[in-house]
């Protein structure tokens, strides 16, 4: 009586399913990292248009903006920027990504005054 049976033994089956879990327990963090460091870049390279821009604006009014209209401005996809202090010495801003809420980056440039985490002047800083 050599009946042949089709198919996977439970043993089979629950190596494999151990094997996934590993792979998904070295793949989630990783995961995880990229996102976050993506969602960074993103703030960052926001902050850095937003820049580019009070500069194109300074240059043509002789004052610097606190309205994303007047700058033409608008913001990445979950990114919460500020413009917190404008005049004609000066500005300041800080963002957030709604990915990262306890992350802030800021920069101020000119006779602004700085905006935590900022300390140095037309640099972009953030908390981590």
């Amino acid at each position: 009586m050599n009946a042949r049976r089709d198919g996977f033994t439970l043993i089979e089956l629950l190596i494999v399913v151990v094997i996934i879990g590993i792979l998904a327990s070295i793949a989630i963090p990783k995961w995880s990292a990229v996102r976050e460091r993506a969602y960074l870049a993103s703030i960052k390279s926001d902050l850095k248009n937003l820049a580019t821009l009070q500069d194109v604006y300074h240059n043509g009014n002789y004052t610097y903006s606190t309205s994303f209209a007047d700058l033409d401005f608008g913001t990445s996809e979950g990114i919460i920027l500020l413009i917190g202090d404008a005049a004609g010495t000066g500005w300041s801003a800080s963002a957030t990504h709604q990915g990262l809420p306890d992350e802030v980056c800021a920069m101020y440039h000119g006779g602004s005054s700085p905006v935590a985490p900022a300390t140095v002047e037309s640099v972009i800083m953030c908390t981590r």
